[in-house]
């Protein structure tokens, strides 16, 4: 499961708010709602706001292994 947490805890520590993000780079409310529900995101953007944030993709997402797959599901 991928979680946007560090995304929200690394606006804070810019001083960026989503504000800004829209008004200023020109990011979509819809793109900030699919962060917020952890819903996916393509690549381009999450290399977008690492641009913006000047940051590393750790401070956009993490990754959870899903407790519900099993070892063999991943082996097809």
């Amino acid at each position: 499961m991928i979680t946007y947490a560090p995304f929200f805890q690394t606006l804070k520590e810019k001083n960026i708010s989503s504000y800004r993000l829209i008004n200023y780079y020109n990011v979509s409310r819809g793109m900030l709602d699919r962060i917020r529900h952890n819903r996916p995101i393509t690549t381009t953007t999450i290399e977008t706001l690492c641009k913006i944030l000047d940051c590393p993709v750790e401070n956009i997402l993490q990754y959870y292994p899903d407790k519900n797959t099993t070892e063999d599901s991943t082996k097809r």
